[in-house]
């Protein structure tokens, strides 16, 4: 695959970098805009970096100040130093963050995939923290029965003792490659610049992903409905629900029989669909997706 400077992608916006200590780990924060901006806060989904919303901030017409945390083993905050990762120490990252940057008042939070999940179950959990709320195809997972949990705890134990790896790449180019494969949607420029902030090379001249491999290890625990709707049934803060039309993990959500039930128990929630545009929406459409987003908090900023 070829590149040419030309081609580059030239963010509107220049992000910054800002280490912090959160929950004893060496947090990485990406921030844009003037700090004295209305606060808006952004967390990314598995296997992905704050870098990922360069694009959709670019499109942002209003001035924010955004603030993009990488979670805990991803981009360039520290490993968690454990074989696993688990949902609630994202929860008391979140928490953490939030009483860093905004200790008085209520936050704007947009969460994708399994940050809007995290997003979403924390909107529950500390409803007087969140001011208003954009989920972007972050339902959680399907959900699965009881009588799947010993399988489920069994797979888990099989992946303490083989722990999964990351694989690597021969060139920037190779992860390129492997980005615009997950989703041909991508154009190149925009591969190249996520590229450059999914991976770093490493002493062997290979590329490596900025992720800890420990993240693809099972959830030991199902996924608990019941839980998750019982949480969402306490959020206060209006809630707008994003999905893409061309997304598989939308059209397998569709099809869940529970996928209304759990809308259904946000009491105040709007859904919106983004034509053209996969799971990850704001590689695809940011443009769309951008006024989309800063309309609803126009409408719900009291």
């Amino acid at each position: 695959m070829t590149y040419s400077e030309d081609s580059a992608y030239l963010p509107r916006q220049q992000g910054r970098s800002r280490f912090q200590r959160l929950n004893g780990l060496h947090y990485h924060l990406r921030e844009w805009g003037d700090e004295n901006a209305p606060l808006l806060v952004l967390v990314h989904g598995w296997m992905d970096v704050s870098a990922s919303f360069q694009f959709l901030v670019d499109q942002f017409q209003s001035d924010w100040h955004v603030v993009a945390p990488d979670w805990r083993g991803y981009g360039l905050t520290e490993w968690s130093h454990q074989k696993c990762y688990w949902i609630p120490d994202y929860l008391a990252d979140l928490d953490a963050l939030l009483e860093l940057i905004s200790p008085e008042e209520p936050v704007r939070l947009v969460g994708h995939s399994m940050g809007g999940n995290i997003a979403t179950l924390y909107a529950g959990v500390r409803p007087a923290r969140i001011r208003s709320l954009v989920n972007l195809e972050g339902l959680g997972l399907p959900g699965e029965s009881a009588e799947a949990a010993a399988g489920r705890l069994a797979k888990w134990l099989g992946e303490m003792r083989n722990p999964p790896t990351m694989k690597s790449y021969a060139s920037r180019a190779e992860v390129v490659s492997r980005l615009q494969k997950t989703n041909p949607r991508l154009p190149p420029a925009r591969a190249w610049f996520l590229a450059e902030h999914w991976s770093e090379e490493g002493t062997d001249g290979r590329y490596a992903i900025l992720g800890d491999p420990a993240h693809k290890v099972s959830n030991a625990y199902i996924y608990r409905a019941d839980e998750a709707r019982a949480i969402w049934s306490a959020i206060t803060a209006p809630v707008l629900w994003v999905m893409a039309k061309e997304s598989d993990y939308a059209r397998r959500m569709e099809a869940h029989p529970g996928y209304a039930e759990r809308i259904a128990s946000i009491a105040q929630v709007e859904r919106v669909w983004v034509e053209a545009a996969g799971h990850m929406m704001h590689h695809d459409q940011p443009e769309v997706l951008a006024p989309l987003i800063e309309e609803f908090f126009a409408r719900t900023a009291n």
